[in-house]
This record gives C-alpha cells, structure tokens and sequence, in this order.
C-alpha cells in the first residue's frame, strides 16, 4: 500500500513492470522496477546567497530542504536517491554558503541510502562534495531500465526507447477559475520525444518510444511556467518535446490534461 498522498501513474507506453508514484511531499518521484528509486531535481542548495547578491534577504532553508529530503526516504524506504542536478546553485564556483551547507546535507543523506547524482548546468566543482563513483554522466545513465539525466544536454543514445527523468525545467503551473481564484504550483509534464530531433537512431517497429518526465524542482523558490516551456524551449529535450501528445500532473499525481488545454493552447507548436 502506498503512503497517503502519492499517486501511482499508469501508462500503457511505460513497461507494466514498472510503477512510477507522485510524492507531494518532494515534490519527489518514486520509479518502482526492480529497484525503488527516489528521484528529486533542482534542489539548489545555496539560492539564498543569489539572492542577496541581488538585494532579495532571504535566511537559509537549506536545513528545512535536508529534512524534508530525510522525511520522504524514511517515509518511503527507496534503495537508491538519484539526484537530477543543480543540486548548487551558484555558477559557476560555489559559494561561501555552499561550502559550509552542502557537505553536511549531503553526508546526512549519504548516511540513509546510496545515492547518484547526474550534474547540471548549476553544478560547477560538484565534485568536491561527492565520491567519483557517485556521479554519473552529464549525458545521462540508465538504471533499472529508467534514464535519469538533468536535462540541459542532449541525452545518450543509451538512453533511446526508454522512459527518460529530467530536471533542468522547473515546470510549474497556474490555474485560474472564472472569478480570477488562482492555483499555482509544481506540476509534472511528460510527453514522447522526437527521436530524429533529438539525434537518437531511427525506431524500429517493436521499439517504444522515447518517452520524457520533467520532474519540477524540490527548491520551493524555483519554478518556470509550463507556457513559457512549451512555446520558448530552452533545451533540447523541451525542443524536441512532442507538446500535441503531452500530459499534465500536479505534485500529487493528479491528472490535468494534454499541455494543449492546461495553458490554453488550441494549436501547440511541434517540436
């Protein structure tokens, strides 16, 4: 039985095996195969040193992000955590305040389960924080049958045919009814990539195709409009999105819809 509040998603692409669950409380994703792995994007420890850069004083969550990373593994026993990147910040060194954080953050974890991490864009000297063994190409890596990458590269060929988890977009959306009440939130986008457009080999007829979750980021202060990915992509995953065939999650699994209706988009542009 699974914990209130995560949702399991079914998808008739997806292998039966395999059971992806929504956690609310990340928002986070449970990828059940033979392995359960947790996966958590975007963290972007050291934000609050930016910000102030940028005349925004905002005091340190860092330690409230830690407990809340600690609370979903405890909750859900996964056997591994997988990171999608910025999992820092500042670029393209870190900062003072990563320095002091990020080594304890991550010993904490280290402490309750394996872990890997695939670097991002933000995640410049990352590698004085983790062991060799535990960071994973910047191209991605499949595990389990599953692809994880950040998601600001083209992915490896490797990872063709799969279904793919990618940080990098921080997809959020906004809901309004007709007297102007608003919903915002992290959201989940999944849809089929273009495997010509993304530079993987031609399909054959018995292959799946190449499916991508952008997995909205853990750091409560990030978040990109669903709109803005979907008609100004910024990576070659969003640009070879197929936005006609994508769907819509909110942090709790719950269905939205194809992309086309949640940002009120009749004729979505292809990839």
């Amino acid at each position: 039985m699974l914990p209130a509040g995560s949702r399991p998603h079914q998808d008739p692409l997806i292998p039966t095996v395999m059971e992806i669950n929504f956690i609310p409380g990340g928002p986070a994703v449970l990828v059940k195969n033979e392995l359960a792995v947790l996966v958590i994007a975007d963290i972007h420890f050291g934000i609050e040193a930016d910000l102030a850069l940028h005349g925004i004083h905002i005091t340190s969550r860092s330690k409230e992000r830690s407990l809340r990373i600690c609370r979903v593994v405890e909750e859900y026993r996964p056997d591994l955590l997988v990171l999608l990147g910025d999992v820092k910040h500042m670029v393209p060194h870190p900062s003072r305040q990563e320095f002091h954080e990020i080594p304890g953050v991550i010993d904490d974890l280290r402490a309750l389960l394996p872990l890997k991490v695939t670097p991002g864009n933000h995640d410049g000297g990352i590698e004085r924080f983790f062991h060799e063994n535990e960071i994973l190409p910047k191209d991605g890596a499949v595990i389990d049958e599953v692809g994880y990458l950040h998601g600001h590269t083209y992915p490896s060929p490797l990872l063709a045919g799969r279904l793919i988890l990618a940080g990098h977009h921080h997809p959020y959306v906004t809901l309004k009814d007709e007297v102007g009440c608003a919903l915002r939130g992290p959201a989940y986008l999944m849809g089929p990539l273009s495997d010509s457009c993304i530079g993987f080999p031609p399909r054959k007829e018995d292959e799946r195709e190449s499916r991508v979750l952008f997995v909205p980021a853990f750091n409560e202060l990030s978040g990109f409009d669903l709109g803005k990915i979907a008609h100004a992509p910024f990576s070659p995953l969003s640009r070879c999105l197929d936005k006609t065939a994508s769907e819509v999650y909110l942090a709790d699994g719950t269905f939205l819809g194809p992309l086309s209706v949640v940002i009120g988009d009749d004729t979505p542009r292809d990839p």
